[in-house]
Order: structure tokens, then sequence, then C-alpha cells
């Protein structure tokens, strides 16, 4: 082919490539937990995860018991599926809270020494779950000696009861409301992996988006924490709240929360960080059937408009929501399964499934789907 200038370098080209595999590494998709249950320090223990797990099953039971039942308020025939996860692995991520679900109080160093004699309890006996760790206080506050104490606290005592650091650990940094904060904590983290003996970068942490003002800086995040940076968990109630919303219009799926998780999305995922939604702060309002399938019912809402909305993992923090997360979840992953499995094998073997013309982009949208539904449904 003839052409005009011939053979031309770009200049700067190799340097903004090697930047650009850098900073928007190539998807992968690691197993990821469906959520993340948080329990107040003073009242974890050693069976804090088999105790979930139990209180779920025992509301399953009593309200419903059979197949039909259950399909009748989730849609779907998956009581087994989610009686058998919530026997055999109740909690996927486990994170003892010395912040908001914890307050302020004299006795957080013994809850500190406790909450990690009940960690290595759980190692021992191989019931601590996949992901684990503590939500510190927040620099925030105003004094960040507090937020470290326990933290080094904690782990120096999960490493002298065990002998080493469980894989699994992370630490949620909450309400992080200066870019600053983060290469403040990341550098702590520093000194701290350096005192304890761990390999650098053994300790990465998630931040929480709760207040507009964070949202303004997330694209710097990751820069901002040293590469410390692993996961960022939604806030809804401290977000929603920061956005002078009234307390009836604190939800999930309001808007403004959307708007918030949209710029998450933009902003962090395509650098490779975790992204998690917030919870539902509600319990059943009784034991009886009314009030509880009313609970499962607003969960399962809320669940699938995170997950319709490419939020994956959320949060728990009650035993009955263990039953609704599980239950909607495997729903979402199963819904499309066969379909998508269809059109990827049709378009790798380059051919139309059912009339369908799909781009590169769907593809690998569907694989991702796909690899998602194997890691939560233990699918081969």
């Amino acid at each position: 082919m003839e052409t005009t200038l011939g053979p031309v370098e770009i200049a700067g080209f190799a340097e903004t490539h090697g930047e650009q595999h850098a900073r928007y590494p190539a998807a992968s998709l690691p197993w990821q937990p469906v959520h993340t249950v948080y329990v107040p320090a003073d009242r974890l223990t050693s069976t804090t995860p088999a105790d979930w797990g139990r209180a779920a099953t025992e509301l399953l039971d009593r309200h419903l018991p059979t197949p039909e039942a259950f399909a009748a308020v989730f849609d779907h025939d998956g009581l087994p599926r989610v009686a058998a996860k919530l026997a055999t692995e109740p909690i996927e991520d486990l994170r003892v809270d010395f912040e908001d679900g914890y307050g302020v109080r004299p006795d957080e160093d013994a809850d500190t020494e406790r909450a990690a004699v009940a960690i290595a309890a759980m190692h021992a006996a191989g019931s601590l779950p996949r992901r684990w760790g503590l939500r510190v206080k927040s620099f925030a506050d105003g004094d960040p000696a507090r937020a470290i104490r326990t933290l080094d606290g904690f782990l120096t005592g999960v490493i002298r009861n065990i002998g080493q650091l469980p894989a699994g650990f992370t630490v949620t940094f909450p309400k992080v409301l200066m870019s600053a904060h983060l290469g403040q904590f990341a550098t702590y983290l520093d000194e701290l992996e350096d005192g304890l003996g761990l390999p650098y970068q053994t300790l990465g942490f998630e931040m929480q988006v709760e207040a507009p003002q964070t949202v303004l800086f997330l694209s710097e995040a990751t820069r901002a924490s040293g590469g410390r940076l692993r996961a960022a968990h939604f806030g809804v109630f401290d977000y929603t709240a920061a956005c002078g919303l009234p307390p009836h219009e604190q939800r999930l799926d309001h808007p403004a929360c959307d708007h918030a998780r949209n710029v998450m999305q933009t902003t962090l995922l395509p650098e490779g960080i975790e992204l998690s939604d917030g919870s539902l702060a509600a319990s059943p309002a009784s034991d009886s059937r009314d009030d509880v399938l009313a609970l499962w019912r607003r969960h399962a809402q809320l669940v699938r408009h995170s997950l319709g909305n490419g939020f994956y993992q959320g949060w728990d923090m009650h035993p009955s929501h263990l039953v609704s997360r599980y239950a909607t979840t495997y729903a979402f992953h199963l819904r499309h399964y066969d379909e998508y499995q269809s059109r990827v094998r049709a378009w790798h073997e380059q051919r139309q499934e059912g009339g369908v013309m799909d781009e590169p982009a769907t593809v690998k949208t569907m694989t991702a789907a796909l690899t998602r539904a194997h890691h939560c449904l233990g699918i081969e």
C-alpha cells in the first residue's frame, strides 16, 4: 500500500502505553465475597459465624419451610442451595467493628484483645471466613491515635495467638473526608508492616465513600494510597445525611446514591479496585411471619438494585439478611446463566444464537457474568 509519510514513531507512546497498563490493568475477576458482615467488637465471639448461620436457618425453617413458600417470596426455587450455604459458610466476609457499630468506649483495648483471641479460635476451628478484618475509627474524628492503636493491638494479638497472619485480612478505613488521610494511613501501614515482620504490601485496606467531598477525589484515591487501596465501600446513611436527605429517603436505591456509585465505577473499577454497596439498617420488627417476610422482601429489593447496577457485594447487619442476600444473589446469577453460556459459545464458534449479533464488549460482559456465577455458586 502506498502511504505519504511511511513509518512514523509516535513520540512518548511507549511511556504512555506503560502507564496505561500500570494504572488500568487487564480486567481480572478473582473471587469476591457477596457481602461483608459487620459485628460490633464487644459482641464478637469465636462462634459468631455459626451463630449467625443458625439464627438465619431458624428464621428460614420457621417462615419458609417449603420450596413453594420460598419461591413465593424470592421468585425462584433456591431453598436447598440457600439452606446449604447457611449451614456451611454463612459469612463470607467478617468485619469486627470498632467504629459506628461500636462507639466510643473506655474498654476498647480489652475488646481489641478479646477480638484477636476470637479470630484465633475461628482460625483454629476452621471457621474463619475467607475474608476478615476490622473497621477502625475514622481519622475525620480528629484522633487517629485511637484507630492506629486498635489496629496495632488487633494484628499483634492475632499474629501472637496464631503465629502468622491468616489469608484474607483487610482493614476498613471509614469516613475518608480528605485525600491526604489515604496517604497518611498507608504510611502508617508501611511502618506497622515492618514492625510486625510482614512482607511489603501485605496490609491492604478498603475505604468508605460516605460524603460528597469524597466522591470528588476518588480518581486520585489509588495513587494517594500508595497502591494499598483494595476496595471501596459505599456508606449510604452518612452519604445521604451529608446530602441533606430526610431520614425516610436515606435508602440505597435513592438517585443520589446511584450517582455516587456511578462515580465509584467510573473512577475506581478501571483501576482494579473492588466495589461494595452499603446496607439496610433494619431487622424484622418482630418474630411474626408478616414482619420477617416484609424485611426479606425489602432487603431483596435493595440487593437486586445493587446487582442490577453492577455492585455485587453489600453489607449485612443482621442474621435475617443472610437469607435474602443469598436467595437474591443466587437468583440473579442463575437467571441468565444458560443463555449467556449459549451466546458466548456461539460467538466463539462464529455463529448467531437466537438472532442476536453480540459485540465483543457484550461477550466480555457475559463471560464476566459467568465467572461471577461460578465464584458465587460454586459451579465448575
